[in-house]
């Protein structure tokens, strides 16, 4: 983190100053009523911090510059695309994760391979993509379907998924004359 505070030539006094918030700090766990041993925190910054959010964007800021994509994120979150005509951009979409995994290798900041999917918009061509996990790679999994940011995308992007995932659907009135509303839920 200081090393990237340095490239963006902040001054030395206030990346000192955020250097001596981030190291020399200790922890300990408090459970039952009984508290662990004090430990030393050697990476992250403090929970509820109000540098904590800032700090975490100035870390993953160059991490569209390792790629050729397109990239957008949002807090943890980070998307890569490209339109595909051909197989020869399929692989350099793959070229992009795994560039994408160098930088987390770099940086010591691991990707959740849980999380990591691939959705196809407007092609049928045989794509695979893949990532490292550990010692092993996996094979992402194909989504016709995301929730992103509390909007459904659907594979052929339209609207359709959302209304029927959140909209109430009234079905009149029951034998009092009460309003009965229902939830439709198609994917969940």
């Amino acid at each position: 983190m200081l090393q990237k505070l340095k490239g963006l030539k902040l001054g030395d006094m206030l990346t000192k100053w955020i250097g001596q918030f981030l190291l020399g700090r200790q922890m300990r766990v408090h459970v039952n009523g009984s508290f662990s041993s004090w430990i030393d925190v050697i990476s992250g910054v403090t929970q509820g911090s109000v540098l904590g959010p800032l700090l975490f964007l100035i870390f993953v800021n160059d991490l569209s510059d390792w790629v050729k994509s397109s990239i957008l994120m949002f807090a943890d979150n980070t998307k890569i695309w490209t339109k595909i005509k051909d197989t020869g951009e399929c692989d350099l979409l793959q070229q992009d994760r795994s560039m994408l995994m160098e930088w987390s290798k770099q940086w010591l900041l691991a990707f959740n391979t849980d999380k990591c999917n691939v959705m196809h918009t407007g092609h049928d061509l045989p794509t695979v993509y893949t990532m490292p996990d550990g010692k092993n790679t996996i094979q992402l999994e194909t989504i016709t379907v995301e929730k992103d940011l509390g909007v459904y995308v659907t594979n052929y992007l339209k609207p359709t998924e959302q209304g029927c995932k959140e909209s109430p659907v009234s079905t009149g009135n029951d034998e009092k004359g009460n309003s009965r509303l229902l939830t439709r839920k198609i994917l969940e």
